[in-house]
C-alpha cells in the first residue's frame, strides 16, 4: 500500500530515480527541469530539506511498498497560514487515483499538522487530468493564468471551517508567483 512521507535524505536515490524514469512523461504538461537539476540533485535535494526546516516548503513523497517514488506532492510557499501545492506522480501510476488520494492527503496534512487555512494550486488548460485532480479533491477554480505562457487555472481550496457555499462567492485570485520561492 503507498504511503505518504515527509521528504528526508533518505529519499535522495529514489526520488531521483523517479524523476529521471518520468522525464519525458512529465516534459509532456509542465516545463522539463532541465539537464542542471539532473546534474545538481544532490545539491539540490540537500537544499529541498534545509527549505523545509524552515517551515517554508513541506515536501512529500507517495512511496510504494518496494520504496519506488510513485509520486511528489508539495506545499510551497508558506505563508499566513496559506500555501501553494504541487504535486506529480508517475506515468505508471497514473489512471489509480493516486494523485487524488495524495492531495487530499497532502491537505489534510496542511489543515492538521501544519496549520494552514488554505491552498492554492494551477494547472494547464491542456492538463486534464490535474484539472480532475483538483476538482476531485475540493479545490474550486478562481481565476485564469498563466503557467509558463500557457492557459491555465488557479485554483483554491479552504481548509479550515465550513467549506465555503455554493452561493458564495469565490476568493479572489492571489497574484501569481512566476517561480516559487521554495524549489520543487
Amino acid at each position: 500500500m503507498p504511503a505518504l512521507q515527509r521528504l528526508t535524505p533518505d529519499h535522495a536515490d529514489a526520488l531521483l530515480t523517479f524523476e529521471r524514469e518520468n522525464r519525458a512523461y512529465f516534459a509532456r504538461s509542465v516545463p522539463d527541469r532541465g539537464d542542471d537539476y539532473f546534474a545538481r540533485f544532490a545539491a539540490r535535494h540537500a537544499a529541498l530539506l534545509a527549505e523545509q526546516e524552515t517551515g517554508r516548503c513541506h515536501f512529500h513523497l507517495l512511496v510504494d511498498d518496494d520504496g519506488r517514488v510513485l509520486g511528489r506532492f508539495n506545499l510551497v510557499d508558506v505563508a499566513d497560514g496559506a500555501a501553494d501545492l504541487g504535486y506529480r506522480v508517475a506515468e505508471r501510476a497514473a489512471g489509480r487515483g493516486l494523485a487524488t488520494a495524495g492531495v487530499r492527503q497532502v491537505c489534510d496534512l496542511a489543515r492538521d499538522a501544519y496549520g494552514l487555512v488554505r491552498l492554492t494550486a494551477s494547472a494547464t488548460l491542456d492538463n486534464a487530468g490535474s484539472l480532475t485532480v483538483l476538482r476531485r479533491a475540493g479545490f474550486t477554480p478562481v481565476g485564469e493564468v498563466l503557467l509558463d505562457g500557457r492557459p491555465g487555472l488557479r485554483h483554491v481550496r479552504e481548509l479550515a471551517g465550513s467549506p465555503r457555499s455554493p452561493s458564495a462567492p469565490a476568493p479572489p485570485p492571489a497574484p501569481r508567483r512566476r517561480t516559487p520561492s521554495c524549489g520543487t
